[in-house]
């Protein structure tokens, strides 16, 4: 009894610890070119972050955080997807209107795969149906490729411009039309809209995530800068956060029960999910103006913010500033 309740309270120090800590900026990780940038992906069985940045996609070893390696000589990329049970990663290239499959272990780029579409953006593997599917912001649909014969094999029509994706691993995606104020819920099987969910008055949702344990979405919204808690099965707003101006990317850890939502006005808005109707912000971690896209590593709960300066006024990027922020909590 004593051994139980002693795990028992380790546990929950632990929890309540990682809660209580805050983010810091652990270090700066330097990469070369200076063209825009957008996605950030994790690949978790090689312990890889890929960094979308103008035409090609930098590559970081996770354990030592150094860049190891850069995927090239593409028109236009946007997002990274990670197939490891092929062995390929798959990235959107939205000036090509194509999806580049390469190999995970060598990087080596494998084919183009030309889509009938316009402006692959953001892109998902969905291990249940064992497809990728790259969300088509010019052309309101969801171009479906099979990862092994490397072919387009259908399309979704959405009914609205497509931002951020999210598979619940179960034949579910969900997805936000950024222009419709809504999710929309896809059968991966049957490649159809099943469900469409309001997000009113919430507005312009970009950055999704899930809590499959709970069955929560967190939607993430520009127009009202809110963070909105929806019932993945019936739809419902459970609550909404306020979060920074400019909100791309939100990321969810399971195990600290942390959601980051990285905004471009140089803020990360972090909130705690204190069961699964109950939450709050805990802190609004200072950023570079700019660093709105995120991703996570749920294995050491570091963030990691892809971002660049910029000559005042103007979108054109300061040479030599291109960078990926790390950020651990303590």
């Amino acid at each position: 009894m004593k051994k139980i309740f002693l795990t028992a309270l380790c546990s929950s120090l632990f929890a309540f610890g990682l809660h209580a800590q805050t983010y810091v900026l652990d270090k700066t990780i330097a990469l070369p070119g200076d063209a825009g940038y957008d996605y950030l992906s994790i690949d978790k069985v090689n312990n890889r972050l890929y960094v979308s940045h103008g035409t090609t996609v930098n590559v970081i070893d996770l354990a030592t955080e150094q860049p190891v390696g850069v995927i090239a000589d593409m028109k236009g990329v946007h997002g990274i997807a990670i197939d490891n049970k092929a062995n390929r990663g798959f990235i959107s290239d939205g000036r090509a209107d194509a999806v580049v499959a390469f190999d995970l272990t060598t990087l080596a780029k494998i084919a183009t795969i030309p889509v009938d579409a316009k402006g692959p953006d953001a892109i998902i593997y969905d291990p249940f149906s064992d497809r990728v599917f790259s969300f088509n912001g010019e052309s309101n649909n969801t171009s479906v490729v099979d990862p092994n014969t490397l072919k387009q094999v259908g399309t979704v029509d959405l009914g609205g411009g497509p931002e951020f994706a999210v598979a619940d691993g179960k034949g579910v995606i969900y997805n936000n039309l950024e222009d419709k104020n809504s999710i929309n819920v896809i059968d991966s099987k049957a490649l159809k809209v099943v469900k469409n969910y309001s997000l009113a008055p919430a507005g312009g949702p970009t950055g999704i995530t899930l809590d499959a344990a709970n069955q929560r979405i967190f939607t993430a919204c520009r127009q009202n800068k809110g963070m909105s808690v929806v019932d993945a099965a019936s739809g419902k707003i459970i609550a909404t956060l306020p979060i920074g101006a400019g909100v791309d990317a939100v990321a969810y850890d399971a195990e600290t029960k942390l959601i980051f939502c990285s905004c471009g006005d140089g803020t990360t808005t972090i909130i705690q999910q204190q069961s699964a109707n109950e939450y709050k912000v805990v802190q609004t971690l200072k950023t570079p103006n700019r660093a709105k896209t995120l991703a996570l590593d749920t294995h050491t709960h570091k963030i990691y913010l892809s971002v660049a300066d910029y000559e005042p006024g103007t979108r054109k990027v300061v040479p030599g500033t291109f960078r990926v922020l790390v950020f651990k909590a303590q």
